[in-house]
């Protein structure tokens, strides 16, 4: 990576690089052809197997990022 850029990133705040990785995230995310990960896919089924078994809650999205947001503030 750029070694510019690369500074750049290291001196944002934590929230700034929340807000850049969110960013960077609706990008690659309107490309079709994008494919989730492997471990990503494992994760999903780990937590769905939780969830299933009672051992995990369901959470509205936007409070669920409210609540990251204000863990790292």
């Amino acid at each position: 990576m750029n070694t510019i850029i690369h500074e750049g990133i290291r001196d944002m705040s934590r929230i700034e690089k929340i807000k850049l990785m969110e960013i960077l995230w609706e990008d690659l995310s309107r490309d079709d052809d994008f494919q989730s990960p492997e471990w990503h896919k494992d994760e999903l089924r780990k937590t769905e197997k939780r969830l299933s078994e009672g051992l995990e809650k369901k959470m509205d999205w936007e409070i669920a990022k409210k609540k990251l947001k204000k863990r790292f503030e």
